[in-house]
């Protein structure tokens, strides 16, 4: 619970992406997510840690399914709550640029041509950047 009996909170701020049926120009019939049981969720803890030190948050909160998924299941949440909506969208965003990069999952796409697994993108990177964060996966 995020804001039960917190009078502090002032904003609620969340997000939710959900599985797309298109990539690349290909269709997507599903999506597998792999992850390492408890590395992934320190990774996520180290996320939610970083936020608190960066924004004036009250809490935060990251939800990230694994497992075979199909187009239009949900796959993940952040939500967070601060005093002020500013500092929950900022947090917010920044949870999900460092998700997208950082956290230990491994997509794969079933497409028509095939399995394929799902590279890291240059503009996911480059929103990671704008916090002042180079991706560790990147090549520079």
């Amino acid at each position: 619970m995020l804001r039960t009996g917190d009078k502090r909170v002032g904003a609620v701020c969340s997000f939710v992406g959900t599985v797309r049926d298109r990539n690349d120009g290909s269709t997507i019939a599903s999506m597998e997510l792999e992850h390492y049981p408890g590395m992934t969720e320190k990774a996520i803890e180290a996320m939610i840690d970083e936020a608190h030190k960066r924004f004036d948050i009250l809490g935060a909160r990251v939800i990230h399914r694994v497992g075979l998924l199909q187009p239009l299941d949900q796959i993940m949440m952040v939500a967070v709550v601060s005093a002020h909506r500013g500092q929950s969208f900022q947090a917010c965003e920044f949870l999900m640029d460092y998700l997208k990069t950082q956290a230990p999952f491994w997509k794969k796409e079933q497409t028509p041509e095939g399995a394929r697994w799902v590279d890291a993108r240059v503009t996911d990177d480059e929103a990671l950047a704008r916090w002042g964060i180079a991706a560790s996966n990147s090549a520079t």
